[in-house]
């Protein structure tokens, strides 16, 4: 029986919205729901705002008006520039802002301002006051800023472990339907004769009310270091804000893949109306199709998340949007490449041709990627930053996202000074996105382990977790499970939402791929005492190390792989570590697991050669995406546990197969 003090102990760990019930429907069910649906609307709206602010005055200066101090040619940079000036400059106070204050009361307050800086474009619009619109562009800047680290800062307040990745997704596609929405929108109105600005402006007014409306029913999200001082000086901030960050690398490493991720879409969006005319020959209405493909690649993306990941926070999917993101921006240079000399073509007329049809295919397919990769990172970051320092860290991420931004744009005009055509950009950034991603997998290992344990659970075996709520998403726990072969330590890596140091035989560090891995995930080797006492003491300490720092611990007591698919004796190391637990002043719970279905796969000890049960000998035996599964059960008292009780409770989960 699970002991009264560790369940409270161990609910304290979880989110108040971690049961079961709350998953129901999926992330479109969050919609529905109070603690997401306002919020979610109120981002919606302020993105959908900006984008049509921006477009229908970046199509005035460029089409309607003729301003002798801001030519046509230059007037979309100097709107872009002035609207991400304010990341650079104000994202560090911002995060602190963010961690000091309530979050509903910041977003109300946000959206004041919102309709008050609009309200000021709209008689920009109705005059043509062309400097009255820059300076609003600067404060719709601003006030984006501002609002970055409190969106982020707030789902994770909000939001289960098994929500963050649904939740970011649906966020990520809002925003990109929002901002193709609103570009849309800004060019079919600011176009109509005569009234256009007027309309615009009082459409600006009418998209912040709704979010002001909105924001009213955002449910309270206390301030998560009200006592914080702040630091008014931007520069100073900045770099404390990038310290933070790096004090957890898996974090640190997930901000610069953030911004590379923007450094890369930069680059496509950049380019998007010189593909249209001069590779592609189209005109606008090509332009705008090649954005509303992007736009649906990033959401449908975005939303696969939480499918591919059984709403967790999956980084495994990040390795796979960056082998996509490589892929298909090459194939893009390729398709790109050699189309027929035509006039402006129609968007009808371009339609037509089949060969547009792959160039199509691979935008769509690049963006995708480009939503698998981006989605998990936020959610990670969100999920291992310090509640107290987790808008800081955001802010943090922003700024760099916006540096990057403005590199990708330098690098693109050099790249097309230097004479080189935009196919091969597109070519030179995949490559580039290959090299930068081998070098974030080699430096933070988890994102290679945890993409070769989800391809493991779901292209090999099709794998059925039960009970998985039980696994604790922070604090010290040992695993225990039952050991049936080379790769059990593999699935519960695919199980789990946390890294998991595992204390293992020391043989198995010899066998060729799984011992490689096994290494980068930092395994604990453990050898008999009679053979290295050294090295099994060492083993415990360890151990003992691992639950200090308050991580996930997992151990087979068995002592090795079971040789008949019968649950072998326990052994007295699980004891020896809760001992070491106990003597450290922790009071750590025990988390027992069955692999089920695993015996007689590859990967277990069913084949005899020379009279020795032996493993991985006769490939697909059981073919593919054979049936596995790991019941979890509730956690126990460390007190209550003997080796005896701990086999009795894996043998009986091991009866509770998955449906």
């Amino acid at each position: 029986m699970t002991q009264p003090a560790v369940a409270d102990d161990v609910s304290a760990m979880r989110s108040p919205q971690s049961s079961p019930a709350a998953h129901e429907g999926g992330q479109f069910a969050l919609l529905r729901q109070r603690r997401f649906a306002p919020f979610f609307w109120t981002q919606f709206m302020g993105a959908a705002n900006d984008n049509l602010f921006k477009f229908a005055f970046t199509v005035l200066v460029t089409y309607q008006l003729q301003v002798a101090w801001l030519p046509a040619s230059l007037a979309g940079l100097v709107i872009g520039a002035l609207f991400i000036l304010p990341f650079l400059l104000f994202s560090a106070t911002s995060g602190q802002l963010a961690d000091k204050l309530d979050h509903r009361s910041m977003m109300i307050w946000l959206k004041w301002a919102e309709l008050g800086v609009m309200a000021l474009a709209a008689w920009g619009f109705f005059t043509q006051n062309i400097p009255l619109l820059l300076v609003c562009i600067f404060l719709m800047g601003l006030q984006s800023t501002v609002f970055g680290p409190v969106k982020f800062a707030y789902l994770p307040q909000h939001l289960a472990e098994r929500e963050l990745t649904g939740g970011n997704g649906m966020v990520e596609m809002g925003t990109f339907v929002a901002i193709l929405m609103g570009n849309v929108a800004g060019g079919l109105i600011i176009a109509t004769p005569e009234i256009g600005a007027v309309h615009v402006g009082i459409s600006c007014i009418g998209l912040a009310l709704i979010g002001r409306l909105a924001s009213h029913y955002i449910p309270s999200s206390p301030a998560q270091d009200p006592s914080l001082v702040i630091n008014w000086n931007p520069f100073t901030e900045t770099w404390r804000n990038l310290q933070l960050a790096r004090q957890t690398p898996v974090v640190f490493r997930s901000v610069l893949g953030i911004s590379w991720m923007w450094f890369f879409g930069a680059v496509f969006l950049s380019l998007f109306p010189a593909l249209a005319k001069d590779v592609l020959h189209g005109d606008e209405q090509v332009a705008s199709l090649l954005l509303v493909v992007f736009s649906i690649g990033i959401g449908t993306g975005s939303l696969l998340c939480e499918v591919l990941s059984r709403r967790h926070v999956e980084i495994g999917l990040v390795p796979l949007g960056a082998i996509g993101m490589t892929v298909f921006s090459v194939d893009l240079y390729f398709a790109s490449r050699g189309l027929p000399d035509a006039s402006a073509l129609s968007l009808q007329a371009f339609l037509a041709q089949a060969a547009h049809y792959r160039v199509l295919a691979d935008l769509a397919l690049l963006s995708l990627f480009a939503g698998l990769y981006s989605v998990p990172m936020y959610a990670l970051i969100q999920m291992r930053s310090l509640p107290t320092h987790r808008a800081r860290i955001i802010a943090a991420n922003n700024i760099l996202n916006a540096l990057f931004m403005i590199a990708s744009a330098l690098l693109a005009g050099g790249l097309l000074q230097a004479g080189f055509t935009i196919p091969q950009i597109f070519l030179f950034v995949g490559l580039a996105n290959a090299v930068v991603a081998f070098y974030i997998f080699l430096v933070v290992p988890e994102y290679l382990l945890r993409f070769v344990a989800w391809m493991l659970s779901r292209c090999v075996y099709r794998y059925k977790v039960q009970g998985d709520e039980h696994i604790l998403t922070q604090g010290a726990a040992v695993l225990v499970c039952n050991h049936v072969s080379f790769v059990d330590a593999v699935l519960l890596m695919a199980a789990s939402p946390r890294p998991i140091r595992f204390l293992m035989d020391h043989r198995i560090f010899k066998v060729p791929v799984l011992g490689w891995l096994f290494k980068l995930a930092k395994a604990i080797p453990i050898a008999p005492q009679k053979d290295d006492p050294a090295a099994y003491e060492a083993a415990f300490d360890a151990a003992a190390a691992v639950l200090r720092d308050g991580e996930l611990l997992a151990i087979f007591p068995e002592g090795g792989i079971t040789r008949d698919g019968t649950v072998q004796p326990f052994k007295g190391g699980i004891m020896k570590v809760l001992e070491r637990a106990t003597q450290d002043g922790l009071a750590v719970p025990v988390i027992p697991m069955a692999l089920t279905n695993l015996w007689g796969s590859f990967f277990s000890r069913v084949e005899v050669v020379e009279g020795e049960p032996t493993a991985m000998n006769h490939p697909f035996r059981r073919g593919l995406f054979n049936r596995v599964g790991l019941n979890v059960g509730s956690p126990l008292a460390a007190p209550s546990v003997t080796p005896n009780s701990l086999r009795q409770q894996v043998s009986t989960l091991l009866g509770a197969s998955p449906a």
